[in-house]
């Protein structure tokens, strides 16, 4: 699959954060979103994402293909990790959730509350559930967020093997995932401050 943005326009509040921004991230490949805090990047992806409409502008390519990993880790606290990750598998139509388990170190953790888990394993347990998907096209926002240097090099080897399989990756981070990927920095596409569009992306958030 190849996701197409082409000259997008995207509110935060109804009022325009970002504008003009296009790329395009093809089978194989990662984008990384570079920016400030504030400059826009978790309002581009949840556009991208399909959980916002744009102002103006086109995103092709992501129906139905995407898997989204925001700032919630999307638990339900009493299931446990295996419990979870069957829930979304189910959702996906997948079978499986064992590669999932090994590929972010939570097997030992099976049997375990989600709410009882630490900051970081719910995060490598949200994380895991892109794996369960299915879906091509990875839209990570912050994805490292409590994670210790360990899970982040586990995240990265997650990244690798998906990438290696066709899939892709658009990824707003501070940190250095050690990928071959092209970087965007979204500083360049803000939108002239004071124009207000509008509340049509309330409903949204």
């Amino acid at each position: 699959m190849t996701l197409d943005v082409s000259d997008l326009c995207v509110a935060r509040g109804g009022f325009p954060v970002l504008t003009g921004v296009s790329f395009r991230l093809g089978a194989g490949e990662a984008l990384v979103l570079r920016g400030p805090n504030g400059v826009g990047k978790t309002t581009l992806l949840r556009t991208v994402a399909g959980l916002q409409p744009p102002l103006s502008g086109r995103v092709s390519g992501a129906e139905d293909q995407v898997a989204y990993a925001g700032h919630a880790d999307g638990l339900k606290a009493m299931l446990t990790v295996e419990e979870n990750l069957a829930f979304w598998a189910r959702v996906f139509g997948q079978r499986t959730i064992d590669a999932a388990l090994a590929a972010f170190d939570l097997a030992g953790l099976g049997d375990r509350l989600a709410g009882t888990l630490s900051a970081g394993q719910k995060r490598r347990l949200g994380l895991a559930r892109l794996l369960v998907t299915g879906r091509p096209l990875w839209v990570l926002d912050e994805p490292t967020v409590s994670l210790d240097a360990r899970s982040v090099a586990l995240f990265a080897e997650a990244i690798r093997a998906h990438l290696g399989q066709g899939g892709s990756a658009l990824i707003a981070t501070h940190v250095d995932l050690g990928l071959e990927a092209r970087a965007l920095d979204l500083s360049r596409f803000r939108a002239a401050p004071g124009t207000h569009a509008g509340a049509s992306d309330e409903a949204f958030l």
